[in-house]
């Protein structure tokens, strides 16, 4: 198993669990993201910067996913793409998508966007908080649980 981290709207909160769990579990993890980002110094944990443009951190991800990886995003198609790979996608709230649940969140996802398209609704997702940080830490420990005992 690797790591795989969509860099660039990781919360810094989430990325500092990810780098002492990385460091902890002996598991290697890449940033992947469009400008630099500062990382702890190890053997484990690497940066990938990709250039600039719309998606193409995601599709890098995509690119070197394998079977088994985990990978940690927001972005619901590249959740997706990685579930349908094989992997394992989590976002930084602690929800871990699945195949039982992707394509419900993929409907909602773009049914928002419309909504938000045409003025009918505003705004995002509620600030980051202690509750979603707990949450991903939980979800996170869950998943490198199962993948040591597999």
């Amino acid at each position: 198993m690797r790591i795989w981290v969509d860099g660039d709207a990781c919360p810094g909160v989430i990325k500092e669990i990810l780098f002492r769990a990385a460091i902890r579990t002996k598991i290697p993890l890449t940033l992947v993201a469009n400008q630099p980002v500062k990382v702890p110094r190890s053997d484990l944990i690497a940066i990938l910067t990709v250039p600039a443009g719309l998606n193409v951190a995601d599709q890098r991800i995509v690119e070197l996913l394998d079977p088994g990886d985990l990978v940690i995003t927001a972005d619901i198609p590249l959740a997706a793409h990685v579930v349908n790979k094989g992997g394992t996608a989590l976002d930084p709230r602690g929800e871990h998508y699945t195949h039982e649940n992707i394509g419900e969140r993929l409907t909602m996802r773009n049914l928002m966007d419309e909504l938000r398209g045409g003025g009918i609704v505003e705004g995002g997702p509620a600030p980051f908080d202690g509750n979603d940080r707990q949450a991903f830490a939980n979800q996170l420990d869950r998943i490198l649980t199962k993948s040591r005992r597999n």
